[in-house]
């Protein structure tokens, strides 16, 4: 079966999970994984990708973005692959492929979900019991975030930039966010949309992505017949 296009709408962030193979590890050393952001940094200026969250997992790696085109989300992925897959396997003396298939990205209503997303992917580190608090991990977007760091790679999304007009107030807002947990609604509505392809977001956001699409942005409701 020929796979479905993948989802795009100008302007509209996505929520993206590569995974290693077999979910092996894909970071072995700080090296790596200062040598993968190096990489995605100067991929994703030159294809137009603006990252606006990040982690990088012992075996896989969450992004929040925007792309500028279609081609830009998957000529950065393609770019950044060949680059870390080559030195990753010199690096370790191993051949083969390093990703699992496809990478897995799906389209998010950024009034409801964008804030919500940023936490899920920066508290990674905290669910996988790596750290105390999302500060104390640097391989993600939450100490520029959260705390004005320089990070090259985080462009901040209109969303977040509203949150005030000062960075300082704007730093302390967000890090608020952090204080309450993200309901388990949310967390399974972020699981389910990525892993399965769905377009993250309200019925009518959805039904803009269909029509801008021309295909389903949702699973059918249980018990509807397919050709209804």
């Amino acid at each position: 079966m020929a796979r479905l296009p993948r989802y795009f709408a100008e302007g509209e962030a996505q929520h993206v999970i590569q995974r290693g193979n077999n979910r092996e590890p894909t970071f072995a050393s700080e090296r790596d994984f200062a040598f993968y952001r190096d990489c995605l940094l100067r991929a994703s200026a030159e294809h137009g990708l603006a990252i606006h969250a990040y982690v990088l997992m012992t075996n896989h790696v969450h992004l929040l973005a925007t792309p500028e085109h279609e081609n830009s989300l998957p000529k950065t992925l393609q770019s950044v692959g060949r680059r870390y897959v080559q030195y990753f396997n010199y690096t370790h003396r191993r051949s083969g492929t390093l990703w699992e298939g496809r990478y897995r990205a799906t389209l998010v209503e950024a009034e409801r979900y964008l804030l919500t997303c940023m936490r899920y992917i920066e508290m990674n580190p905290i669910r996988a019991a790596m750290v105390e608090h999302p500060a104390d991990y640097p391989w993600s977007s939450y100490r520029a975030n959260a705390q004005g760091h320089p990070d090259p790679l985080v462009t901040p999304h209109e969303l977040y930039r509203r949150l005030d007009r000062s960075d300082e107030q704007r730093q302390s807002a967000y890090r608020q966010l952090f204080r309450a947990q993200i309901p388990k609604g949310d967390l399974e509505a972020i699981r389910q949309s990525t892993h399965k392809a769905w377009v993250l977001g309200n019925d009518r956001f959805r039904a803009k992505i269909e029509r801008l699409s021309g295909r389903r942005a949702a699973p059918l409701p249980k018990g509807r017949p397919v050709n209804q």
